[in-house]
């Protein structure tokens, strides 16, 4: 992979990581500051569920940190961009659609199928 394709990655996985974290620090900040009374219990399930929404999505983030800090580990160490299964190079079409990937389109269809096959 080319200097100015890492160079790429490395921005835009480092200002994904920022943007999430100044979510969940923004979620924070809302669910402790907030102290709604709901005089209708209609609306006060309808705030329940959109803040068990909003946690639900932090949490995705919150693994999806993991990720992207793994991601930068493999730019910083020289294996960002190679498939773990094969070894073959990952297409730079493939790292813009998913940055965080450590496996090729072929291993990941071939990885797909198999769960396919085993129900999961």
């Amino acid at each position: 992979m080319e200097q100015k394709d890492l160079d790429f990655f490395r921005q835009y996985l480092n200002d994904s990581l920022q943007d999430i974290l100044k979510k969940g620090e923004e979620t924070i900040e809302d669910m402790t500051d907030t102290v709604e009374v709901y005089a209708d219990p209609a609306d006060r399930a309808t705030a329940e569920s959109d803040r068990a929404f909003t946690l639900r999505l932090r949490d995705r983030e919150r693994k999806l940190i993991r990720k992207i800090q793994e991601a930068l580990e493999r730019i910083e160490d020289g294996t960002y961009g190679i498939c773990e299964e094969c070894g073959e190079d990952i297409s730079v079409p493939r790292l813009k659609a998913r940055p965080v990937t450590t496996l090729c389109i072929k291993c990941k269809a071939r990885q797909e199928a198999d769960e396919d096959l085993r129900g999961e």
